[in-house]
């Protein structure tokens, strides 16, 4: 007879006591009352049925007893964790079990150790974006109320650097409410059918200026000759693309390019696509870049401004559209952002 591995310890057992139960019986009849062949064949049956069940039953309930004791002991599992139908006699599979568990366990307990660190490092960013705009403000009127406000020239330049603080501040504070609201889902959308091109050219005409700096050109790929018309939230739209480029101009390279492409995708979608030719981000940055806060440049330095929220903004207005945003980038050549986009009618 085959049994099933979770069967095998009873099963043997069981027969082993079957076989000597019914010899023992049989020596015992067959010199005290001569009964025949059936009635010690119905026996070794009913031994071995009733072996198997109590043994079965007994071990089963012995070795979850034991399990459980052992979860409850390493206070990593409650009892809750192990089903009862995955207790099983089978030491093969018992293992593999508690292995199975002590894996999930691991991958939790790292993962929350990562949580952990990245929620360390948000609130060191944060601390540090937030308390450099407030120690200036709070210097220059310090330095005011010290005496320099009976100057009024003085006066008048430190008012508006602390100004500028202050209106860094209410940027950032800003853009993190932006964010709270679209992962929540609070944020609402307006969708709308308008064309891109459009959009991408008011954002050229919007940082022309910025871009002169550099010597940046603003260019497409191509000349367009037709109306491409998307279907999305226009104002939201309009600040991912104003995000993108911000940030192309900020790392890209004197007398550079920043370059948008529009390109028909199948199912009803467009890519858009922003490609530039400045400092480009190292692989081991690519996975971090949309995190809030996160700079590929740990020197500390400022000098771009910016809340440190721009690309965090736009993976998450990408996404509340139900789209995907993509980045490739080679240190020292380049990177291209590119995100789709629904099809307008």
């Amino acid at each position: 007879m085959k049994f099933s591995k979770k069967y095998n310890f009873a099963a043997s057992t069981s027969l082993l006591i079957a076989v000597f139960s019914t010899l023992a019986m049989t020596i015992f009849l067959y010199a005290v009352l001569e009964i025949v062949f059936f009635w010690l064949l119905l026996f070794f049956l009913f031994s071995f049925i009733l072996s198997f069940f109590i043994l079965q039953y007994r071990v089963e309930k012995f070795i979850y007893s034991r399990i459980k004791k052992i979860y409850e002991d390493v206070r990593l599992l409650d009892e809750e964790s192990l089903p009862k139908p995955s207790i099983t006699t089978d030491m093969e599979v018992l293992t593999r079990e508690v292995e199975r568990f002590a894996q999930d366990k691991k991958l939790e307990i790292e993962t929350l150790n990562i949580r952990e660190n990245y929620r360390k490092e948000f609130m060191g960013n944060i601390s540090h974006e937030l308390k450099t705009p407030l120690f200036t403000v709070q210097g220059y009127i310090l330095t005011l109320l010290d005496g320099a406000m009976k100057d009024k020239k003085v006066r008048k330049k430190y008012l508006q650097r602390a100004n500028k603080g202050v209106e860094r501040l209410i940027y950032i504070i800003k853009d993190l409410d932006m964010i709270t609201k679209l992962e929540v889902g609070g944020l609402i959308l307006n969708k709308e059918n308008f064309n891109i091109l459009t959009m991408v050219q008011n954002v050229f005409d919007l940082l022309e200026m910025k871009a002169a700096k550099k010597n940046i050109s603003l260019v497409f790929d191509k000349e367009y000759f037709d109306e491409i018309i998307v279907n999305a939230d226009k104002e939201r739209i309009e600040q991912v693309l104003t995000n993108l480029i911000v940030n192309s101009l900020k790392y890209g390279k004197q007398d550079g390019t920043t370059e948008v492409s529009v390109e028909s995708l199948a199912k009803n979608k467009f890519l858009i696509r922003v490609t530039d030719n400045g400092e480009g981000i190292s692989k081991e940055n690519l996975p971090r870049i949309f995190e809030r806060f996160y700079r590929v440049d740990k020197s500390g330095s400022r000098k771009e401004g910016g809340s440190g929220l721009g690309l965090s903004i736009v993976k998450h207005i990408v996404e509340a559209h139900t789209e995907k945003i993509y980045v490739e980038s080679q240190l020292g050549i380049g990177s291209e952002f590119s995100f789709t986009l629904e099809k307008g009618k």
